[in-house]
């Protein structure tokens, strides 16, 4: 595509151009949506670029609504990438369009909407002026909250504009135009859709449906060309039944978003979206995979907890704020000691108890225990899924001396803040430990940090099952059996 100064700029240029001439002259947004996403289809690209684990449900339902030119709802609980797709419409969209320059409303050259372009026409002619929008400027998202407004979304009488326009109040002149209209020949999304009052979705259903509402008494005509995008989560949609039933039947799709489906297609999530990479200057981050996967697992577990309520669900930004605050609780070690290299272990994780904790919505029962005490516990359980996907059957006996070693009442105790030479050390005192995860290839010989992480990744396995004790006083323990 030509850059701006080389577009044309007045209506006769626009005329002699190929957007003066069909497909492009008087093409809408829903048919410019689909002819560009059959393009990129036909040519294989890809389609929602960022987006993971919805190549086979919720994107081929999303390219369906779009080829059927539906407005469409996306319906998942929190943390699940819908804003991030209803962004990435706009790279469906062409790179510029032609408006009538100084129009709010993207008024469209051969066919305005607005008092002000049509006026322009039949001022300038073919000297009107042309404006060249670009297409991230088309898309227009608002929150919808129960304070929002009929004047928000459509717009309002302004009678300073009335006033120093000479304009009586009911000619459309002195309107400002709300968020809907300035989207006009654009996209625009609402999200949380069911939290918009009632008489507000009355009136966008009208302007949806008639392109006509009434501002202070007053109709006003307003034919939109417009693509219309709704997130809500099911617990709204559903139970609490807030959208009324004819914005609901005139949204063409509805389409179900879900958390990720495996371990290793979250992981690939939070790697993408977690900032690992810090400033030029800090030790380099040296993440295990071992850690990755029990970042990931604490999230799954608590998705799978009844007490967490399953309803708010676990979002996708639990697994990535524990690892950002784990990769800075390991930041934090290695400038204490004056390290070039910060490498996460377990015990990072408990420090990033702050980014569980805030993240769960949890019932009456957990409520009762506490979100700490079901954060170390979703920790522990995330370790031992992870250590014990890496055992084998001949594994079993080597265990059973870590725990007869502890039973004969040895315990071992190493500070978050322990230099890793000095915890492996501490580990050595352990029968079979270092050698077992260097066996299951959690650990290379030598490399301290990580042989750390992986002793750490057993010793909590092991408490999980308790078969040994944990505890912040002591540290790993024999556990105390009752008499």
């Amino acid at each position: 595509m030509p850059s701006p100064t080389n577009l044309p700029a007045t209506l006769r240029a626009l005329e002699e151009s190929p957007w003066g001439r069909p497909p492009l002259r008087g093409r809408s947004v829903r048919d410019e949506i689909r002819e560009n996403l059959l393009r990129a289809i036909a040519g294989g690209e890809e389609l929602f670029a960022g987006v993971h684990g919805y190549e086979d449900t919720v994107l081929p339902q999303i390219v369906n609504a779009l080829l059927a030119r539906h407005d469409f709802i996306l319906l998942g609980l929190r943390g699940q990438a819908k804003s991030r797709i209803l962004r990435g419409l706009t790279g469906f969209l062409d790179e510029w369009l032609p408006i009538i320059a100084g129009s709010e409303v993207n008024d469209d050259p051969f066919g305005p909407i607005s008092k002000y372009g049509r006026e322009r026409l039949e001022q300038d002619g073919g000297a009107t002026p042309i404006g060249w929008v670009h297409r991230h400027d088309r898309y227009v998202e608002k929150l919808a909250t129960p304070d929002v407004t009929i004047a928000d979304l459509i717009g309002d009488l302004d009678p300073i504009r009335a006033a120093r326009g000479g304009h009586v109040l009911s000619d459309e002149l002195t309107m400002h135009f709300g968020l809907l209209p300035r989207a006009n020949r654009g996209i625009f999304a609402i999200n949380e859709l069911p939290d918009l009052a009632g008489k507000i979705q009355v009136g966008l259903f009208n302007i949806m449906q008639e392109g006509d509402v009434q501002l202070k008494g007053y109709p006003v005509r307003l034919p939109l060309d417009v693509l219309l995008c709704f997130t809500a989560n099911p617990e709204d949609y559903t139970a609490r039944g807030k959208i009324i039933t004819p914005l609901k039947d005139r949204i063409g799709s509805e389409i179900i978003t879900h958390y990720p489906r495996s371990v290793e297609l979250g992981m690939a999530i939070t790697w993408q979206e977690a900032w690992t990479e810090r400033d030029a200057g800090a030790p380099r981050a040296r993440i295990p995979e071992l850690i990755r996967e029990v970042v990931e697992r604490i999230a799954f577990e608590a998705r799978g907890d009844k007490r967490v309520d399953r309803r708010s669900g676990v979002s996708q930004r639990l697994p990535i704020s524990v690892l950002e605050n784990a990769v800075s609780s390991a930041e934090r070690r290695a400038l204490a000691h004056q390290e070039t290299e910060s490498v996460p272990r377990i015990a990072d994780l408990y420090a990033a108890l702050p980014s569980i904790t805030g993240k769960l919505e949890l019932e009456y029962e957990g409520e009762l225990q506490g979100a700490e005490a079901i954060a170390k516990e979703l920790i522990r359980r995330a370790a031992l899924r992870t250590f014990s996907d890496r055992l084998g059957d001949d594994d079993d006996e080597r265990l059973d001396r870590i725990v007869a070693w502890f039973d004969q009442g040895a315990a071992l105790k190493i500070g978050g803040d322990e230099r890793a030479g000095v915890a492996v050390k501490a580990f050595a005192l352990v029968p079979e430990l270092l050698g077992l995860v260097h066996d299951l290839e959690l650990a290379e010989v030598g490399d301290q940090p990580v042989e750390v992480a992986a002793c750490e990744l057993a010793l909590e396995a092991l408490a999980a099952q308790k078969r040994i004790s944990r505890s912040e006083e002591i540290g790993w323990a024999a556990v105390r059996r009752k008499m």
